[in-house]
């Protein structure tokens, strides 16, 4: 029964979060993640916002996938950029989308 409870846990987790756990499936040295985004632009929760949380899950559901057939860092390597230009395309047209509704996300000018 533990077995079963644990593959549960297991497939409930993001992709990304279950193998990352294993070293082999870390983001190689050097290697910068885009930012995914907890909350909703302006706090809206809409049909824009479950799209954008779709894509991410795509894009992770896939690097998973990418990652346990790949046989050598550059596969490897290759697999988390492709991830990461599908977080930030995702990002991007979320972004846009709300922003032609009128909803502007927050930013932060120093200077």
């Amino acid at each position: 029964m533990k077995k079963w409870t644990a593959l549960a846990l297991l497939f409930a987790l993001p992709a990304s979060a279950a193998v990352a756990a294993d070293m082999r499936y870390a983001p190689p040295a050097g290697f910068e993640t885009p930012t995914i985004r907890d909350h909703p632009i302006a706090g809206v929760y809409n049909k824009y916002w479950y799209n954008y949380r779709a894509d991410i899950l795509e894009a992770e559901k896939e690097l998973g996938s990418d990652l346990m057939r790949a046989t050598d860092a550059e596969d490897r390597r290759d697999a988390w950029e492709e991830w990461a230009g599908e977080v930030v395309d995702a990002d991007k047209d979320y972004v846009k989308k709300m922003r032609r509704k009128g909803y502007r996300g927050g930013r932060v000018t120093i200077g």
